[in-house]
């Protein structure tokens, strides 16, 4: 029987859970605000990790702050993660900004528009007959 999940799967999906807790209970910088880690990709030999993450930002807070503060507190959260995770090698950690969830968003605004003309078109089609 083969194997349902990869070693590295298994360890980017622990990755991904205990760098969420984390940045939840351990880093304080207004900068980041609320961050959700949307996915984690490590590398085959386990010394990497790409850590995708999105943003929820209020007031002065962006996006690209929010990065740059997790870039500064790289070292104390791969720190912690090695504290948390009994790996021979600590992944070391590259934060991205996920485009994916306001792209998603972007597309579904199309796709709404989209058929909301088509149905406006197809009334003035309507219209015009009677």
């Amino acid at each position: 029987m083969a194997k349902e999940y990869s070693r590295t799967q298994r360890v980017s999906q622990q990755v991904q859970k205990e760098i969420a807790l984390i940045l939840q209970r351990e880093i304080k910088d207004p900068r980041i605000g609320m961050v959700t880690v949307s996915d984690v990709e490590v590398s085959r030999d386990l010394a990497y990790a790409k850590v995708f993450v999105t943003f929820l930002t209020m007031g002065d807070q962006t996006p690209q702050g929010g990065l740059e503060a997790l870039q500064e507190a790289t070292g104390y959260i791969r720190s912690l993660l090695g504290k948390a995770i009994r790996l021979r090698v600590t992944p070391e950690i590259t934060f991205f900004f996920d485009e994916s969830l306001t792209e998603g968003m972007r597309i579904s605004n199309l796709v709404t528009q989209a058929v909301k003309s088509d149905e406006d078109r197809r009334v003035d089609q309507d219209g015009e007959e009677e």
